[in-house]
């Protein structure tokens, strides 16, 4: 389906019906919002309102989705209404320093509610655009892998898998673009048979690696992976369709799919089990902005027109995502830019808590320059949705203040007496209710395939402390701070506290644990304290706290032993031993050097036996020599001896070059019900407060032991 052939430019009808009707409808919702209505009679609106988005997501369908999106911004926009008409009469200025201070965290966090149901009220799920029949007509493809500090295994498995792509071998060109300089890399790239590029300096770093290779090859495609995003089979065959289909098409981009878990699967041990934090932007928010020609490029998983990209002087170079601010200079110039919500794809996540957040700094900072520098509300090229999009998507890394002005906003009641809201108790809760839970409620059913409620706050709270500084100093000077590159591939030999990282949500957990205690005790002992503001107070603090401790478990970093993360997959597998006998069998997990194998019933397969592994798929078959390593009941485990390059080719190809293996798990988690994603974040906080609490132990008890007095008793006992 295109965007010419969608169902909206049919339900509008012509331009001046669709002016006129729009502006009757900005009138009807005007007198909606600002009409005045007493306490009985905005509570009886609000409940009107509640039970029918309730009632409407039973249905989930697309138009109910979009009459749930109509009353959640008439209930937020008639709270904001009477947020700025009828609560802000400050007279102290510490009342007015905090309660203006919430106004505006409020402010920004309805306009990116806003801007948030724009991009996702009608995602265009396009479908793949069959070739030609004759592959004669298919195009020539420069496939770019560009690499600075990865591992040679990281690079070996993305060319391997690369080389299995299903194209016309003398219309496909792969490249290892090496801005580390490595001589092994260099062999091995001789080796393997794919082309190997370097320049003398890391000048504009991956931008500037990609533009280096652009002056060097001739293809009429680029498709780019980043070092350790292994491509399937079916990448070029499954995208390269819309080029054909549309000339004025120059970038096309698929889901980032990780193989592994991130920081906070890993800690949180939520992997398969909660949508991580990328899920909703490659699974929802890139499919809304392709309904607007707004699709970003994110660096990697993409296919893009040389003649376009050479038109508008290569990837951009002025900021440090360079793939954002290449798409948007793309669309600028009219050009084209699609989604296809398949994963054609998978890579390797962050590790370490440390180097994913400073993963998310690099972006912050560079859609913050983007924002400063090429602002998608100024300049020309850009139609009105392609513009909103592009603001939401820069207005989203803002998040750092308002997050932490949330997270402590009942504090000024609690331990200032401060009146942030100038109104009595029970209008707040008429107004501000509504607006929470129909949004959530919408929002819940917009997402829930892939993001769950609450979680998003757990996520801005951990990051917050950290992108509000570069976003900040980018806004005044876009040149300052630097480019660093997000690590992949490493291990972490012991589990630990990161205390560092920790340090700033922490803070802000004792704050809010203050603030509780504060306000019980003025619950039993003041007698004047208006008990209906406190326990509103109280009730967001205990949010507050529940947050906050779930962002602390994210700072308890597991162990991780493998160097090669494991991929979960059922694959069939045929086990050959040396008596003979063959068994049939499935893989729990696969990896470069080996692999997990579920054995059935009454086989047994001693440790340290030689045997042969053949995997199937179709007519394809491939036998690899392995050992096994591992044997407990049912479970064997294997590592594959001395595989050479064309049985490592053979084995990418039955196991990480299978679409089918990522596309079984996308999008296909539990569906979000937001009552159910309370308790387990609650459940997650609670582990985090006993997790800090036996992290502060131990950091006592190691320095007692290091202190000279226990020392010199010690030493005087032995």
């Amino acid at each position: 389906m295109s965007r010419e052939d969608g169902i909206l430019p049919g339900l509008l009808g012509s331009a001046w019906l669709s002016s006129l009707l729009g502006v009757l409808a900005i009138a009807l919702l005007l007198m909606v919002v600002a009409a005045p209505l007493d306490l009985e009679a905005q509570m009886l609106f609000c409940a009107i309102c509640l039970g029918a988005t309730l009632i409407l997501r039973r249905r989930a369908g697309r138009l109910a989705i979009l009459a749930m999106i109509v009353m959640s911004t008439i209930a937020s926009l008639r709270y904001m209404y009477w947020r700025l008409t009828s609560s802000l009469g400050f007279d102290d200025p510490m009342d007015m320093l905090f309660g203006y201070g919430l106004v505006a965290a409020e402010l920004y966090a309805l306009l990116v509610l806003l801007l948030g149901y724009v991009q996702t009220a009608w995602p265009l799920r396009r479908r793949p655009y069959p070739l030609p029949a004759d592959n004669r007509q298919w195009p020539s493809v420069d496939l770019y892998i560009p690499t600075y500090n990865e591992p040679l295994d990281i690079i070996r498995l993305t060319v391997l898998a690369a080389q299995a792509i299903d194209w016309p071998r003398d219309k496909l060109n792969i490249y290892v673009l090496d801005d580390g300089r490595r001589e092994e890399f260099r062999l091995f790239c001789r080796q393997a048979g794919v082309g190997y590029i370097t320049r003398s300096d890391n000048h504009h770093a991956k931008a500037g690696n990609l533009n280096n290779a652009l002056r060097q090859t001739s293809g009429e495609f680029i498709a780019i992976f980043d070092a350790d995003h292994v491509p399937t089979r079916s990448f070029l065959q499954v995208g390269m369709g819309w080029f054909l289909k549309d000339p004025k098409l120059a970038m096309l981009q698929t889901p980032h799919f990780f193989f592994s878990p991130d920081p906070f699967e890993k800690n949180l041990n939520t992997f398969r089990t909660v949508p991580n934090e990328g899920e909703l932007f490659y699974g929802l928010v890139q499919d809304g902005n392709d309904l607007w020609n707004a699709t970003f490029f994110c660096g990697s998983c993409a296919i893009i027109r040389r003649a376009p990209l050479e038109e508008i002087g290569g990837v951009a170079v002025e900021t440090v995502t360079e793939d954002a601010h290449t798409a948007l200079k793309l669309n600028r110039r009219g050009y084209n830019t699609a989604y296809l919500a398949l994963p054609q794809a998978a890579g390797l996540a962050t590790e370490s808590l440390s180097g994913h957040i400073g993963q998310r700094i690099r972006w912050a900072r560079g859609m913050a320059q983007i924002f400063r520098t090429d602002n998608p509300l100024l300049g020309k090229g850009l139609a009105l949705g392609q513009r909103l999009c592009y603001l939401n998507a820069m207005l989203h890394f803002f998040y750092g203040l308002p997050r932490l002005v949330f997270l402590t906003a009942p504090l000024a009641y609690l331990l200032f007496d401060a009146q942030i809201f100038q109104a009595p108790a029970l209008l707040i809760v008429a107004y501000a209710l509504p607006h929470i839970l129909i949004a959530s409620v919408t929002n819940s059913t917009i997402q829930g395939r892939f993001r769950h409620s609450f979680w998003n706050e757990v996520y801005e709270t951990v990051l917050a402390w950290y992108i509000m500084p570069p976003v900040l100093l980018a806004m005044i000077n876009p040149k300052l701070g630097r480019f660093n590159v997000t690590a992949k591939g490493g291990m972490i030999d012991k589990g630990y506290f990161d205390w560092k990282m920790a340090r700033p949500y922490i803070i802000v957990l004792v704050l809010n644990l203050l603030g509780a205690l504060v306000g019980i005790a003025r619950l039993v002992f003041d007698s004047d304290a208006s008990v209906t503001t406190l326990l509103i107070n109280m009730a967001w603090t205990l949010y507050n706290l529940i947050i906050c401790s779930a962002a602390v478990a994210v700072a308890s970093e597991t162990r991780q032993v493998r160097a090669e993360p494991r991929v979960f997959a059922r694959l069939p597998v045929t086990l050959h031993l040396p008596d003979g006998r063959s068994v049939a069998c499935e893989t729990n997990d696969f990896s470069q050097r080996g692999m997990g194998v579920a054995l059935p019933q009454g086989v047994a397969i001693a440790h340290g036996e030689s045997l042969h592994v053949s995997l199937a798929r179709g007519k394809d078959e491939c036998v690899l020599p392995a050992k096994v390593v591992f044997s407990r009941e049912q479970t064997l485990g294997l590592s594959f001896i001395d595989l050479n390059m064309r049985q490592q080719f053979e084995l990418t190809r039955m196991t990480f070059s299978r679409a089918d293996t990522w596309a079984s798990t996308w999008g296909q988690g539990v569906v979000d019900t937001p009552l159910v994603a309370l308790r387990e974040v609650s459940v997650i906080g609670w582990r985090g407060l006993r997790q800090l609490f036996r992290a502060t132990s131990d950091e006592v008890i190691r320095h007692v032991r290091r202190s000279p007095v226990v020392g010199s008793i010690h030493s005087r006992n032995s």
